[in-house]
């Protein structure tokens, strides 16, 4: 899959979800799939284009993706992933609601991503491998999961959300960088030799 062929940002939430819904996929949100995807790639999978979308398909409980819409959108959310956590300027983004949008929405979305990256990852590495870091970092996501919104916003509420949603996103990164280390050439250590 090359890079010019799929965009570099997410799709957007909304245009996914509807997508996701002409599918007739009622039981994954656009923030748990990314959160799938999301795990598979910090764990170091990389997938061609129809094995995404059959381990996807598998996973949603369709036979196979059917609207064009979902095919690209699916697509572009792995390759916008991947390119975002492949940089150096480590602007990752996660899959959520816009910032319009109610925040108790935003907290279930950002609870069920951290779900979804969990079953991804879980998907790929065997916990009893993790580093101390790493542990404690799927440990913090298990918990964040498990996150409800109040049925009433309270001042300060707003920037509690955004503060977690940074450390979730700063989660990834350190997961990705931990099992995404780029092969050393040995041969560039070696001293030259001279006759």
């Amino acid at each position: 899959m090359s890079k010019d062929i799929f965009p570099t940002e997410l799709p957007d939430f909304d245009t996914l979800a509807n997508a996701l819904i002409e599918e007739g996929i009622l039981t994954l949100s656009p923030s748990e799939l990314h959160g799938v995807i999301a795990g598979h790639v910090a764990a170091g999978a990389r997938f061609d284009p129809d094995t995404l979308l059959r381990m996807l398909a598998d996973l949603t409980d369709v036979s196979a993706f059917k609207q064009e819409a979902s095919k690209l959108g699916l697509l572009s959310v792995y390759q916008a992933t991947l390119v975002q956590l492949q940089s150096d300027s480590l602007a990752v983004e996660l899959l959520l609601p816009d910032d319009d949008q109610a925040l108790g929405d935003r907290v279930d979305a950002l609870g069920s991503w951290c779900s979804g990256f969990l079953a991804g990852f879980g998907m790929q590495v065997a916990t009893k491998h993790l580093s101390e870091q790493v542990n404690e970092a799927i440990q913090d996501l298990a918990q964040i999961a498990q996150i409800e919104a109040d049925s009433e916003e309270e001042p300060g509420d707003e920037a509690n959300f955004m503060e977690v949603a940074e450390y979730v996103r700063m989660a990834l990164v350190l997961v990705f960088l931990e099992y995404n280390q780029p092969d050393v050439d040995d041969s560039s250590d070696k001293p030259a030799v001279l006759h």
